[in-house]
């Protein structure tokens, strides 16, 4: 946890800094300063004295590369191209997407509304699925080379040894989340050796319902932030919920939408378990990773309690029973 009297980055992202920033790319920002929901970055909604709206994301320092932030730029411009509804960055009159002020990085972006898309509707699905095949298609055209791909190693090993080596766990659940998430982790291994020739394309690598803004035309898709190169699945296994026939009913409407304009190999279904276990172990050690930042204890007061880690290493036990069963398939229930 932050120690009295230190800082953070984020600290002297005043308003004034914010609407100097927006300013310093030729908007004029009439006020109305609104922070939107996010952690990782600082995103800013903005009126402009003309009437619209921008929205102005300021990226964390130290995380990404500036060719990283620009691959994925360019992937959101490629999928505007091609008519997918992502929410690209503005460009500036040089054609420039990433901008600084005040040691800054930051984006513009125009405002989209939205809502959460109703995700028990088998129509909202299939138009999903449809999105989603168009955005791996396009994804599978080049390759990212400044970004990382998600694999065992990045979001699976790294959390875990970070966790240990950063004594976040408290004494008494620390051997039992070390054996344990070294005997899960080998479980993911096995399920990823298992299945050679996986193909790794450039994916959203965040899609759930709160990055889509859902409207009576259809969807907006937001925040690129964690796209990297990973197994197309990672994609689709998010907007799944429910019991095991109701994962295969909404897989089969996903999917029916999907394959109209790309094709899924059915063996990564393989993966969803394998990949909700490394979300879920990638996301405790985010939080451990972020927890100087002020922001964090305040947002995720429950975060690094001995009650999280007890949850934690229960819902792992559990991940480690469902790594065991037959993995979802296309019509089985």
């Amino acid at each position: 946890m932050t120690m009295e009297g230190s800082t953070h980055p984020y600290d002297s992202l005043t308003p004034d800094t914010v609407l100097d920033a927006v300013e310093s790319c030729g908007f004029r920002p009439a006020g109305g300063l609104l922070a939107l929901n996010s952690y990782e970055n600082r995103v800013y909604q903005l009126g402009l004295e003309n009437g619209d709206y921008v929205v102005a994301k300021f990226y964390r320092p130290a995380r990404w590369s500036d060719e990283a932030i620009l691959e994925e730029h360019l992937f959101a411009a490629e999928l505007a191209q091609t008519e997918v509804p992502v929410v690209a960055p503005l460009t500036d009159a040089q054609g420039a997407t990433l901008h600084r002020h005040a040691g800054f990085r930051f984006t513009l972006f125009a405002r989209r509304g939205g809502r959460w898309p109703e995700l028990d509707a088998p129509d909202v699905l299939w138009r999903l699925g449809r999105f989603l095949g168009r955005i791996h298609a396009v994804g599978a055209a080049r390759p990212f080379q400044a970004r990382p791909r998600l694999d065992v190693a990045s979001f699976g090993w790294e959390s875990y040894r970070y966790l240990l080596e950063q004594r976040f766990l408290p004494r008494a659940y620390e051997e039992r989340y070390r054996t344990l998430g070294e005997e899960v982790l080998r479980q993911v291994e096995a399920a990823f050796a298992a299945f050679p020739g996986l193909s790794y394309v450039r994916i959203h690598g965040d899609f759930h319902p709160g990055n889509i803004l859902w409207t009576e035309q259809g969807a907006h898709i937001v925040d690129l932030d964690d796209c990297r190169m990973g197994p197309m699945v990672q994609d689709l296994w998010m907007l799944l919920s429910g019991e095991r026939h109701e994962l295969a009913t909404q897989l089969d409407e996903l999917l029916g939408g999907y394959e109209e304009f790309n094709t899924f190999d059915s063996r990564e279904l393989r993966l969803i378990e394998p990949l909700r276990t490394l979300r879920l172990m990638h996301y405790a050690a985010w939080l451990a990773r972020r927890w100087d930042d002020p922001a964090f204890p305040q947002a995720f007061p429950w975060f690094n309690t001995e009650r999280y880690w007890e949850e934690h290493i229960l819902t792992l036990q559990e991940q480690r029973e469902r790594l065991k069963e037959t993995p979802l398939a296309l019509g089985n229930a």
